[in-house]
């Protein structure tokens, strides 16, 4: 009947680790989790760049020639004649050369789309940034109850074995390798617990706007979501704010290169002048007209502007590659831990069968103290370390989710 117990048990888990389901059930509440993103510094002072490339933009459309006015006045003193006032104005403008100012526009149109990708960037690693402070918390509290587990059933062996020497049916050795190993364990939850703390002022210090429990909820298990693997490695690539940032850079610097070829004709003023000589005597009226002969300056603007251009496009592709090769490591990361939490999870039970055996023999006068306490280190060292590689497998998995943007959406992203 046992053996069946654990038969089905098995098969139990195995099909909750195939099931799809949400990658990792110990999250907040996800408007919770948002508010707390968007509200973070970073991202605050990302979108503060946002409304600075809109102006940006709004100042390139608008253009940077401005009315110019200029005049004098002269009191004019003539031999025999007498004094004279006279003065004259101008009014001047520049004017912007046909296509200059639609390729202004555009430079600032895409100049706000790159700011705005960056935008939901840095929103992306902060997400990645509170992944790794949440997990920390969650992990540490996890081996610290453990740890305490540990602690709690060595303090029970260790009033027995007490209760057995007072009796005469056990020796002081034993009580003291009891004592040592409870010591031990003790020692290992105060240092657990001082990583917990540690972990949860860290995540409250970076976080201040997300509410957190008293205690670290429990770290859960694996679940593979509801996308398949593959298809998730694709989103990351597709959904890459730090890829159309790139391409968006790309094309805002084509579009100032060709503006600066176009500037190297440079834009002409044209005004109205009047002017009023010999205290009104003369009088007169006219159009005036000015334009800058552009020369090497210009040339080598437009040079360099070309240039900066080119790179842009090479850094699109260094970027691409860049997020396909992350792409790739998410992927491979999720399948490795994913293996390797579940050998440790076999490892535990294997190891709880055996804790649970010499227990029964210790019990019996089949084993020692030794053997026992070995066995039992034995089975707290296969728990610790399926924590561990439990924690490992919920950060890839998270991770693979939030660089796919399925978890915790931005404005951008298709619901």
């Amino acid at each position: 009947m046992a053996e069946r117990a654990r038969t089905l048990l098995a098969a139990v888990a195995a099909l909750a680790i195939c099931a799809p389901a949400w990658a990792a059930p110990s999250l907040p509440p996800e408007p919770q989790v948002i508010a707390a993103l968007d509200s973070h510094p970073s991202v605050a002072a990302a979108a503060s760049r946002v409304d600075a490339a809109r102006a940006g933009a709004s100042a390139l459309a608008r253009g940077t020639h401005e009315f110019t006015l200029q005049g004098s006045y002269v009191s004019r003193d003539v031999t025999n004649e007498g004094r004279f006032n006279e003065f004259d104005a101008q009014v001047m403008r520049a004017v912007r050369l046909p296509g200059k100012a639609q390729l202004d526009r555009s430079a600032g149109e895409l100049g706000v789309e790159v700011a705005h990708n960056r935008m939901e960037d840095a929103r992306h690693q902060v997400s990645l940034m509170f992944a790794g402070l949440w997990f920390d918390w969650l992990v540490s509290a996890e081996l610290r109850r453990n740890e305490l587990a540990s602690a709690k059933l060595l303090e029970q062996e260790l009033r027995a074995l007490e209760r057995r020497r007072d009796l005469r049916d056990a020796s002081q050795l034993e009580v003291d390798q009891a004592q040592a190993a409870l010591d031990q364990a003790l020692g290992q939850a105060a240092q657990t617990a001082a990583g917990e703390t540690q972990a949860r002022v860290r995540l409250a210090a970076n976080f201040t706007d997300l509410p957190l429990p008293e205690t670290a909820p429990d770290l859960g298990q694996p679940e593979l979501p509801v996308q398949a693997l593959e298809d998730l490695r694709g989103l990351v690539i597709s959904r890459s704010h730090e890829i159309l940032a790139a391409d968006r850079e790309a094309a805002r610097l084509d579009v100032v290169a060709r503006r600066s070829e176009r500037d190297r004709m440079a834009d002409p003023s044209v005004g109205v002048r009047v002017f009023s000589e010999r205290s009104g005597m003369e009088r007169g009226a006219g159009l005036v007209f000015q334009m800058p002969l552009g020369g090497g300056y210009r040339k080598a603007q437009a040079q360099q502007a070309s240039a900066e251009a080119n790179a842009a496009t090479f850094d699109l592709a260094s970027i691409r590659r860049m997020v396909e090769a992350t792409a790739d490591a998410d992927l491979a990361d999720v399948r490795s831990r994913m293996e390797t939490w579940q050998r440790f999870a076999s490892a535990v039970r294997s190891a709880g069968q055996a804790a649970e055996r010499s227990a029964i023999g210790y019990r019996l006068g089949a084993t020692d103290l030794a053997d026992l306490l070995l066995i039992r280190r034995q089975h707290h060292d296969a728990r610790r370390m399926e924590i561990m590689a439990r924690g490992d497998a919920l950060r890839a998995l998270l991770k693979l989710q939030i660089d796919a943007h399925v978890i915790w959406k931005d404005e951008d992203i298709d619901h």
